[in-house]
């Protein structure tokens, strides 16, 4: 398991794909009797990460008979930060879990301010009391990773050097394709001529990154931030700029989704609208979709209509794009992408959950800058 776990934290487990699947196949059905808390941590973070089920009574050992975990435990800062990385796994309704993160938060954070930890395990708490491990950003931590893996007893030098060489190979892959998009952004910019659009291309880029950075990925990467980059002017078109009727005669001819829609198009949005079509006829019906939602918030807003707060947090939720990201993450993929897991993405909970969350986290920070004059409602103001 400690190899499984340092292979993926260097970043390297899409090289062992096939291998670490069968290992934790093997780990999930066998027997596990072990009373360290970092090795029962451990299996737990690693099988649930890859969709495998594994109780929170797992745990139960190492509690008392009040259910509050024994003393012993509080005492070892490597077992609570493992325990504190796995339960961070937890799903609706496991409040052992809750408590798990509430205990061993307080007895990291106790020890962090007594200096009580030496490297890498102090800057490896620091890290994981800011963002659990489970939901950092990979390639950040693979870095972090690379300077603690050689202070690790029982550490492969090899594996180290393989690791090193691997994120060499992606990232010069990475700064081709930013010097790609940020090329392809100018030309956009010069062809469309809309002096009010903001420059997102190196942030677009940066979050088909996040989602999608390994081998193999270029083309969904690229399309990825592509389509975000066009949300965004999209997005401001109709947030800030565009009149009410022009609003309208935008998403109209998005709705048509047609070139013999171009003269209804308003003159300074036509070529804007023709990128549209060129680039994304495989996902037209999200692009329309997501423009008759943005028109929606446009109409309240010319008709003073102050929505309910959950009014507004289901049509946020479609405005956050979350179901058009997670579609253009398929795009390039081919056969790997089945017709039953995009019908399965049109009516997910998940996704549905995952909007509401950018759609509140974006609103937060909305609010923290300040309104501007023509901003449509946010979520905080009903």
């Amino acid at each position: 398991m400690n190899l499984v776990d340092a292979i993926q934290r260097l970043g390297i487990g899409h090289l062992f794909e096939d291998e670490i699947s069968c290992i934790l196949s093997d780990i999930h059905k066998s027997e596990f009797t072990s009373s360290s808390l970092h090795e029962v941590a451990l299996r737990f973070r690693l099988l649930r990460e890859h969709g495998l089920w594994v109780s929170p009574d797992v745990f139960n050992k190492f509690k008392a008979d009040d259910g509050k975990f024994i003393d012993e435990v509080a005492n070892e800062p490597r077992d609570l930060l493992s325990l504190y990385n796995a339960a961070d796994l937890l799903v609706h309704d496991e409040p052992e879990l809750e408590e798990a993160i509430s205990f061993s938060r307080y007895h990291l954070k106790t020890m962090m301010q007594h200096n009580d930890l030496k490297q890498p395990l102090f800057d490896q708490v620091c890290r994981a009391l800011h963002l659990p491990l489970p939901r950092t950003y990979k390639r950040v931590e693979t870095l972090h990773y690379f300077l603690e893996y050689g202070q690790e007893e029982g550490h492969i030098p090899i594996l180290l050097d393989l690791a090193k060489l691997d994120f060499n190979i992606l990232q010069r892959v990475h700064l081709k394709e930013l010097k790609a998009i940020s090329e392809w952004w100018k030309d956009l910019y010069k062809y469309i001529g809309l002096t009010y659009i903001r420059d997102h291309a190196v942030e677009s880029y940066i979050w088909s990154h996040t989602m999608l950075f390994g081998d193999g990925l270029a083309l969904t990467r690229m399309i990825c931030a592509k389509i975000i980059i066009l949300l965004v002017i999209m997005d401001d078109t109709y947030d800030a700029h565009a009149t009410i009727e022009e609003s309208r005669k935008l998403n109209e001819a998005i709705q048509r989704w047609v070139e013999s829609a171009i003269p209804r198009v308003p003159e300074y949005l036509k070529k804007f609208y023709i990128k549209l079509l060129n680039n994304f006829k495989e996902i037209e019906d999200q692009f329309q979709k997501l423009s008759h939602y943005y028109l929606q918030e446009v109409e309240w807003l010319h008709q003073n209509h102050k929505p309910s707060f959950q009014e507004q947090v289901d049509l946020s939720t479609k405005t956050s794009t979350a179901h058009l990201m997670f579609v253009s993450t398929t795009v390039g993929l081919g056969d790997a992408v089945t017709k039953e897991a995009l019908e399965w993405a049109e009516s997910s909970t998940a996704i549905v959950a995952v909007g509401k969350i950018m759609r509140f986290m974006n609103d937060i920070a909305a609010f923290k800058h300040g309104k501007n004059k023509g901003d449509v409602t946010s979520t905080m103001e009903c």
